[in-house]
């Protein structure tokens, strides 16, 4: 194998490691953001851009190149095997043509799991914000909640000064009181219903992110067995070469 075909294949299991990581379950998505957060991501970050954009070129241009030596041997084979020629040339060109194979199916999935890569990444990124933005409103309901709680109590005790005192010249003062805390309670009954709203709407949106999660799972899951199939076929026709 020559120096590139070795670093494509040193990258695919590098990208089978780091996909197998992210999928880790115990591992939360915030705990994620909180290490792409880290100053050294924050400066690779500035960058990821064009390195990712470079990578699938050179991907792209070594895909094609394994596509164009497989048929070009896979002509080459058909060619000589209908001509009888020499066993040795004809086992040299099966040999080319196994390379070429292992090539294609190295750059191919090297090309498609940088693709899942990225994705993986994004998902991420953005199931922990939908979380954050779920802490967040569950902290806000709760305050809200506890505020209007004590304007409550204190329209209560307003309520009961007004009873035991009953004197007429303070009732229309604590009941211009009572009104304006009736309308603060209100208000903040209005805050609370919107604040549920919006903590509703972002469960939804975290459900749709984890759903989505899952199915790149089983996409990758199904991915990984064909890899292995395939893997497992190169593996025999080594074996049969060998004998």
């Amino acid at each position: 194998m020559t120096f590139q075909w070795t670093a494509v294949a040193t990258f695919l299991y590098a990208e089978i490691g780091v996909i197998l990581l992210l999928c880790v379950p115990f591992i939360s998505p915030l705990r994620w953001q909180k290490i792409f957060r880290i100053p050294l991501w924050n400066k690779i970050a500035n960058y990821w851009n064009k390195a990712f954009l470079t990578i699938i070129v050179l991907l792209i241009v070594l895909f094609l190149d394994a596509i164009r030596e497989v048929k070009k041997y896979s002509t080459a084979h058909g060619t000589e095997k209908a001509a009888n020629i020499n066993p040795n040339a004809y086992d040299h060109i099966q040999m080319k043509l196994f390379r070429s194979q292992r090539n294609l199916y190295i750059s191919g999935f090297s090309l498609f799991l940088w693709l899942v890569l990225r994705r993986t990444v994004t998902l991420i990124t953005q199931l922990a914000k939908e979380m954050g933005i779920q802490v967040a409103m569950e902290i806000q309901v709760a305050n809200t909640n506890e505020a209007a709680r004590k304007y409550m109590e204190e329209n209560e005790k307003l309520q009961q000064a007004l009873n035991k005192k009953g004197k007429c010249e303070n009732e229309q003062a604590l009941e211009e009181d009572n009104k304006k805390l009736r309308k603060e309670t209100e208000k903040l009954k209005a805050e609370l219903k919107k604040t549920s709203n919006a903590l509703s709407k972002a469960t939804n949106e975290v459900t749709a992110v984890k759903k989505q999660s899952e199915g790149l799972k089983r996409e990758y899951d199904r991915l990984m067995k064909e890899h292995e199939r395939l893997q497992d076929l190169l593996d025999e026709e080594d074996d049969k070469k060998d004998q």
